[in-house]
């Protein structure tokens, strides 16, 4: 049973907590890898370095989205897809532990899962603007 009272501020706790943090993952990669260790980083995986440029404008502006709630259901999508891809070609050869050496692919899974839960749950409480839904 679902507490529909209650529900739009658990949709809102976890849409905001995720996305603080990719907006925490995006400085990461800005101000310790830095923007050309990232961008040699996924050249160096065989990937286009146009992709780093990508990813990051992806965890910023859906980060962003997240927390305010604009289109927040619509933002996990692409978000989701982003965490596959970092699963597929960057942490699922590591094995399952994040801690693993590389990263495993057990924290970006649980990150795919949780914002495939945004989408289905919708924008939740505080929203400036609600996406429709499906």
């Amino acid at each position: 049973m679902i507490d529909t009272k209650t529900a739009p501020y658990a949709a809102l706790l976890l849409r905001v907590s995720l996305g603080i943090l990719f907006l925490a993952h995006l400085s990461l990669k800005v101000f310790v890898f830095t923007i050309p260790g990232f961008v040699g980083f996924m050249g160096s995986l065989g990937l286009p370095p146009l992709l780093a440029y990508v990813t990051m404008a992806l965890e910023f502006v859906g980060g962003l989205m997240l927390i305010t709630g604009f289109y927040a259901r619509w933002a996990a999508l692409p978000l989701a897809a982003l965490m596959l891809g970092t699963i597929v070609s960057v942490h699922g050869h590591n094995g399952w532990v994040f801690t693993s050496k590389g990263g495993g692919w057990e924290f970006p899974a649980f990150w795919l899962v949780a914002l495939l839960v945004v989408s289905l749950l919708g924008d939740g409480a505080c929203a400036i603007r609600r996406a429709r839904a499906a």
